[in-house]
């Protein structure tokens, strides 16, 4: 005699709810790869050259992967300098390799001195790989056969993964980030900024007291 269940919607659920923890599992699982993988630097720049060694820093977490949430707002920190140079920024989507993949949007800002830029997102609806780099003179006059090659500097770019998933650590320089966003056209204390972003090994003594906040 076949036997009769009474509540077949029971384990209809069941199965789904199952589904639905592993599908959440695997998803956590894998975005916490994407961030433990991604080989970024946060800080770009070399250490020869007047130009190349200048202090270039994404205002990002120390793993180099951010997650910029709904306001879609970046910042990066351009240090002392005596000759400023064109600062360009690029942003294209993530490829299977975790590297940059196909053509994104390019920006050159001008030469600016030391102190805060932010940039507003048009949108992130997937992995992005965010470089910055000057370009020097030198550089500039350097060849490139690839149309979308971003490498017009002799030293690393800073570059970073702007990603989709939040975090509690994405959270918190969400916040900074907005206060920055406040006070466009103003100027921040360097000690706040580098206790907000974890740059104290990075502004040094020579730094200004007070860094002006730029928002192009």
């Amino acid at each position: 005699m076949a036997h009769f269940d009474p509540h077949p919607g029971h384990k209809l659920l069941g199965f789904l709810a199952v589904a639905v923890l592993s599908f959440e599992a695997s998803s956590a699982l894998a975005q916490t790869n994407q961030r433990s993988a991604f080989p970024g630097r946060r800080i770009g720049g070399g250490t020869r050259g007047e130009c190349a060694s200048r202090v270039l820093a994404h205002l990002v977490p120390g793993d180099n992967v951010f997650a910029p949430g709904p306001a879609l707002t970046v910042a990066l920190l351009e240090g002392p300098t005596a000759n400023p140079r064109p600062l360009q920024v690029q942003f294209r989507p993530q490829g299977p390799g975790g590297t940059a993949a196909g053509p994104g949007m390019k920006r050159e800002l001008p030469p600016a001195p030391t102190g805060v830029t932010l940039l507003s997102l048009g949108s992130l609806k997937a992995s992005q790989v965010w470089e910055s780099s000057f370009r020097c003179a030198e550089a500039s006059e350097l060849p490139s056969s690839d149309p979308l090659s971003f490498v017009e500097t002799v030293s690393p770019p800073a570059l970073s993964l702007l990603v989709t998933d939040v975090t509690v650590k994405d959270r918190s320089l969400q916040a900074g980030l907005q206060k920055l966003k406040r006070l466009c056209g103003s100027q921040v204390a360097k000690a706040e900024l580098a206790m907000t972003f974890g740059l104290e090994d990075v502004i040094g003594p020579d730094w200004p007291e007070q860094l002006p906040v730029r928002c192009p």
